[in-house]
């Protein structure tokens, strides 16, 4: 069970450390990209891998959580299950519905976001949107987050259950 509770760990720390590095993935695209199109193009591709694999992760997670609930509490079982949903429900709302909406506002527009006055009603829908995408990707991280310490946690309980006091020296020195 410490194998499949080190894997779930690992699963949501990559996950986390994707979502970190895109947040500079996207900042370093938008600065080094000769067309801010072009940056929305390669920072859009990378969020929908980010949420996609946000959803399976999740979902992967949440179905070994059924496995890995011997000698836990239940309330930090229920509370890794919500935290769980909350990342899968985050990534599955900034994918299919606040990243489709965008892409209809942007479809609207007819030509380059940058190129529309900042007071036209698609632009300040696209930038409300943008707003909400990056909201829900910091309820989701901050889920994982909640979640991941709660895993790590559960875990050294279990084992500091299973093993002897390390400062336990009367056994060393019995014959």
């Amino acid at each position: 069970m410490k194998f499949l509770s080190d894997i779930r760990l690992l699963l949501l720390a990559l996950w986390l450390g994707a979502a970190c590095f895109f947040i500079a993935v996207a900042q370093s695209a938008f600065s080094v990209l000769p067309a801010r199109e072009m940056a929305g193009a390669v920072v859009n591709r990378t969020l929908a891998i980010l949420n996609y694999s946000g959803v399976v992760i999740s979902l992967v997670l949440l179905i070994t959580s059924v496995i890995i609930t011997k000698d836990t509490g239940r309330f930090w079982i229920w509370a890794e299950r919500v935290f769980l949903l909350l990342i899968a429900a985050a990534c599955a709302v900034g994918q299919f519905v606040i990243g489709l909406m965008l892409l209809s506002v942007r479809a609207q527009m007819g030509r380059p976001v940058d190129e529309v006055a900042a007071d036209d009603p698609l632009k300040i829908q696209f930038n409300n949107l943008h707003e909400y995408s990056v909201w829900v990707l910091m309820i989701g991280m901050g889920a994982a987050l909640i979640a991941f310490f709660i895993i790590s946690n559960r875990k050294s309980i279990v084992l500091s259950k299973t093993t002897n006091d390390p400062f336990d020296f009367s056994k060393e020195f019995k014959k």
